[in-house]
């Protein structure tokens, strides 16, 4: 039988990584997953009672909204003038998403289809080149890892294609190469939407996470950006709330309607009480968030540091729970599928090859600290046992 969109899928790109680590653990060997990007830290507290209390009232486990709820919305604006100083109007400016990867897949319903283009980055987090795909359009992709500066990619490859793509993507502090931008870059990226009739998406996946100083900025923050940007925000990584499903699209007000009227059509929203308590864990969660900021960045120092001490060097990032490592020298010949498999089977550490986020990710993998501190030294301790030319 032939099928519809799904058919130009190519199969996901961990499936070999996972069903040898399945094929692992079945021995009975422990396997350290830093793979997966799953958070692990507990969700707040606060949510949880708030979840569990509402949950408990039947007029709550009718249909809700597809929009989300007019305090969950509220909460959000709130979040955004405290963190970013950027006025939202609830109303029209934001609307709730099941998880920031249904929104940006149905954004992309609403703003491209076949005969269309956008420009996307690589190597990328897979939806962000397969959303486009999979509502018809072609994908222009910007590779992020040159030392050329990314907007001139951008501005090249915009000039150079035809169709002029309608759409780009961007997300930074980005996965999986964990690059960051200032607010100039943004800037810069608005100026050039504005002159060419451009939507911008940015996914903000890890505006919450970031080290040593850095402050992800949000693309709002530009003056007159939301003339031509949307932006992506989730509860997934910096309130620790993966499973809940709870993110938003923010910004320009003709986008976010567009979706919220083909969500009405799709889904009535996430369940009412798991938006009432995102709704508090919004209004409430400023300084549970800096404490996940910080056991993140205690994670990162111990396996850049515990990988340095076996002689394999790697750049600390500054934003994400990811660490992108290039396959040390002597390995390289490997690619970074079979690299990841040689850890798994030889050190029991699982890791994402770079491969996995397209042909420019080669030659890289990507840890995920989704570990303790001591689980992450003895993985980079293991690692170190099981290499022997580095």
């Amino acid at each position: 039988m032939d099928f519809r969109r799904v058919g130009s899928l190519p199969p996901y790109a961990f499936a070999e990584v996972n069903r040898r680590k399945a094929e692992v653990r079945l021995g009975g060997s422990d396997v350290i997953d830093l793979g997966f990007g799953n958070p692990d830290i507990p969700s707040p507290d606060e949510a949880v009672e708030t979840l569990i209390r509402e949950a408990r009232q039947p007029s709550n486990h009718r249909y809700s909204v597809s929009r989300g709820i007019q305090d969950l919305r509220e909460a959000l604006a709130g979040r955004y003038m405290r963190r970013f100083g950027v006025e939202l109007d609830p109303d029209t400016e934001i609307i709730s998403t099941i998880g920031a990867k249904e929104g940006l897949s149905h954004l992309m319903w609403t703003l491209v289809q076949p005969g269309d283009a956008a420009i996307v980055p690589e190597p990328s987090y897979p939806i962000h080149i397969y959303a486009p795909i999979i509502a018809g359009a072609e994908v222009r992709r910007a590779p992020i890892g040159s030392e050329e500066d990314y907007f001139e990619i951008v501005n090249r490859m915009f000039g150079n294609s035809w169709p002029r793509p309608r759409v780009i993507i961007v997300s930074f502090p980005h996965n999986p190469t964990t690059k960051t931008v200032d607010l100039g870059f943004f800037s810069r990226l608005v100026d050039f939407a504005k002159a060419n009739d451009v939507v911008l998406v940015h996914d903000f996946a890890y505006a919450d996470i970031a080290f040593d100083g850095y402050r992800p900025p949000s693309i709002l923050e530009v003056p007159g950006a939301k003339d031509v940007a949307v932006e992506l925000y989730s509860l997934t990584k910096g309130h620790s709330m993966a499973g809940w499903r709870v993110g938003f699209l923010a910004g320009n007000s003709a986008v976010v309607g567009a979706l919220a009227k083909l969500k009405s059509y799709l889904d009535y929203g996430t369940f009412q009480p798991i938006q009432i308590a995102a709704a508090e864990a919004l209004a409430t969660g400023d300084g549970f968030v800096a404490e996940v900021n910080k056991t993140y960045m205690g994670r990162r120092d111990a396996l850049v540091d515990g990988l340095a001490d076996i002689g394999w060097k790697v750049d600390k990032p500054m934003g994400t729970m990811f660490v992108w490592a290039e396959v040390p020298g002597p390995y390289d010949e490997m690619g970074s599928l079979d690299f990841s498999i040689h850890l798994l089977e030889h050190a029991g550490v699982a890791v994402s090859p770079g491969v996995g986020f397209g042909p420019s990710g080669e030659g890289h993998v990507r840890f995920a600290l989704v570990e303790d501190v001591g689980r992450i030294e003895q993985a980079a301790d293991r690692i170190g046992e099981s290499l022997d030319r580095l």
